[in-house]
């Protein structure tokens, strides 16, 4: 499908984001976006909301799941967050599965939530699940593609280098072999076992260390995502608002021209060449129009 029709039929990409609170949502949010700054929150209208006012909302104790947030950086994406999530509370679990549920039954693709990134933070502190994350798991059918964001993965690398330290490697040493014995580690840990035996596993999971960095890439996120997309209008849509990752966008458009089965005779034809530019052209939008 052209890339234009694309956006006009369904606009932007929307995400629901869940986790607890400090477990790096808006880092990764910033990171995927390529910006350190903040987003621009809308309510379900459209309408603009003053920070101040949505500041002063929160402070009560209130948020609205409905209201959006888009990142000036990447008007590609419409997050929703849902905050408050931890506790399990009767209350904040409906109102996300009410979310979802309305969202997925919405008749215009531009109205349905299209992806859920449900972020779980690894530093020590917090490593085992919550009630809300057991009640998820467990009592809610999305019916649309769950990621789990394992966050703040590097907490793990620490625990592995004390580990190693006491095992008698030099900093150096543990140091560096610290990121693969926290990596085995968690292979064959609690978290993945949970998520293996729940009612509603996630589609699929990513760790991320180091998100506060300026080095941090999320190009795992990107293309485990855009992975676990059936419908391959939405995947266009999703793999073209990576603005700052050709690579993927470049995987994609030569998969799509392999698949279509265009041979080395017809792409000595005009129609040929149009035929490959039109098929690579829909994974950059950004770039081709």
């Amino acid at each position: 499908m052209d890339p234009a029709k694309i956006r006009k039929k369904i606009g932007r990409f929307r995400i629901l984001v869940i986790g607890r609170a400090n477990a790096g949502k808006t880092t990764i949010l910033q990171r995927v976006c390529n910006t350190r700054d903040n987003p621009q929150i809308y309510n379900s209208a459209g309408k603009k909301i003053d920070v101040a006012v949505l500041t002063a909302s929160r402070e009560r104790g209130l948020h609205d799941i409905e209201t959006e947030m888009v990142f000036e950086s990447n008007p590609g994406f419409i997050f929703h967050d849902s905050r408050g999530f931890e506790a399990g509370g009767v209350s904040e679990f409906e109102k996300v599965k009410t979310f979802i549920t309305r969202r997925s039954k919405e008749t215009n693709i531009r109205n349905q939530l299209h992806a859920i990134w449900y972020c779980i933070p690894m530093d020590e502190a917090s490593r085992s699940f919550t009630a809300g994350e057991n009640k998820f798991f467990s009592q809610c059918d999305t019916g649309i593609p769950v990621i789990v964001l394992f966050t703040k993965f590097d907490a793990l690398y620490d625990v592995a280098f004390t580990k190693l330290r006491k095992e008698g490697k030099s900093r150096k040493d543990a140091k560096e072999l610290a990121p693969g014995h926290a990596e085995e580690s968690f292979a064959d840990g609690p978290q993945l076992k949970f998520l293996k035996e729940v009612r509603w596993p996630p589609k699929c999971h990513v760790c991320l260390p180091n998100m506060d960095k300026d080095s941090a890439d999320c190009g795992i996120l990107v293309e485990h995502t855009a992975g676990t997309l059936d419908n391959e209008v939405l995947q266009q849509l999703f793999v073209s608002t990576q603005q700052t990752n050709m690579e993927i966008c470049m995987k994609y458009g030569v998969e799509r021209i392999l698949s279509k089965h265009i041979d080395s005779a017809e792409t000595t034809t005009s129609k040929g060449y149009e035929r490959i530019i039109k098929t690579l052209g829909a994974w950059f939008p950004h770039i081709i129009v």
